[in-house]
């Protein structure tokens, strides 16, 4: 079963001033014929989150748990949230192991633009550089570069959504794109931690599932292995693991640790080494400590952590470019209504 997947744009961007080149020629755009009046001129939208409808409305209202605030609205008009903060079409699961190597990417090298045109992450690339500042495009192509699916993040049952926002934070910092929220029934609003997260989801690939055992399986034929955090007599240390192989990483509630349906489910369970009198570190903790320690242990290996192939490193640029503003798929689709138009005039 297909998980919810989406990733979308926090509400600290979507008020960050941005100033529209408006009075600048569009070089790409007029080359294809493409005329934006200036209702298509790029700027900054009053809600970056895609699913607003109101700009003056709170986007979040009613929005009480993490996977309310991710999952698509029900019996909406016009695509649902999912499909409008994907952007990239992606793969089946199993479908994106890379030739020879091992390693899960979710892109294909289309995005689906109007009229069910196809866009390439090169024409995305070559169309919205020029409305991007040069500072800006200079951060998302480093990010995009420095990415990896080798490692991936797995929450489960997260009570504390201050801890999935630092989590999300860790994650975006070290480079680590996937993360994987399993879900969990609590009613604390996670849009008051929304802070910690300093809008690291926004630029991340989210994936919401019911159950361990929906999570699990999509991972395994994704090629991961999963290595579930707790302290056992059967806990290898995370010190003498060797993170160059694929791996899902899991950390459980903040109370009840890892389901014992998650801990039979994995292949090997894991525990950071601890000193002190306490037995165990704050979840959030735990997990930036765990994926810190991946990422090095990865450099140590491999020489370096990011390991994304030159046509798959284009491919997550494009998609960044595409979050950078709701306006930039605006662009696109203009763009592609234009290249159907110059397709069927060839004809």
């Amino acid at each position: 079963m297909a998980s919810r997947t989406l990733s979308f744009y926090s509400l600290a961007s979507a008020f960050a001033p941005y100033a529209p080149r408006s009075r600048l020629p569009h070089p790409p755009l007029r080359l294809l014929g493409l005329h934006l009046n200036s209702g298509h001129i790029l700027r900054a939208s009053t809600l970056s989150t895609a699913a607003a409808t109101d700009a003056d409305a709170d986007p979040y209202e009613g929005v009480d748990t993490v996977e309310q605030l991710l999952a698509p609205k029900p019996a909406s008009p016009g695509p649902s949230r999912m499909g409008r903060l994907m952007k990239m079409q992606r793969r089946a699961d199993g479908e994106g192991l890379a030739a020879g190597r091992g390693r899960w990417f979710p892109y294909l090298d289309a995005f689906r633009g109007a009229g069910g045109v196809d866009v390439t992450s090169q024409e995305i690339v070559d169309v919205l550089e020029p409305y991007i500042l040069e500072p800006r495009r200079d951060r998302i192509r480093r990010a995009a570069e420095s990415r990896s699916y080798s490692v991936c993040l797995v929450v489960e049952g997260l009570s504390d959504f201050g801890n999935v926002s630092a989590a999300f934070r860790s994650a975006d910092a070290l480079g680590v794109q996937s993360v994987h929220v399993i879900s969990c029934e609590n009613n604390k609003r996670y849009r008051d931690n929304r802070h910690v997260s300093m809008g690291a989801e926004k630029w991340l690939d989210i994936e919401l599932w019911n159950s361990p055992a929906e999570c699990f399986d999509a991972l395994k034929k994704r090629g991961y292995r999963i290595a579930t955090t707790c302290l056992g007599t059967d806990s290898v240390s995370v010190y003498d693991m060797d993170w160059s192989h694929p791996t899902a990483i899991v950390v459980g509630n903040e109370t009840m640790g890892i389901s014992d349906a998650a801990l039979n489910l994995s292949d090997l369970h894991c525990c950071v080494p601890m000193k002190g009198m306490v037995d165990s570190f704050n979840v959030s903790v735990a997990a930036g400590i765990l994926m810190h320690h991946a990422v090095c242990d990865r450099v140590s290996r491999l020489g370096q952590h990011g390991d994304l192939l030159p046509e798959e490193s284009r491919i997550l640029l494009a998609e960044f470019y595409l979050r950078h503003r709701e306006s930039t798929a605006t662009v696109i689709h203009e763009y592609a209504k234009r290249k159907a138009d110059n397709f069927v005039a060839k004809l």
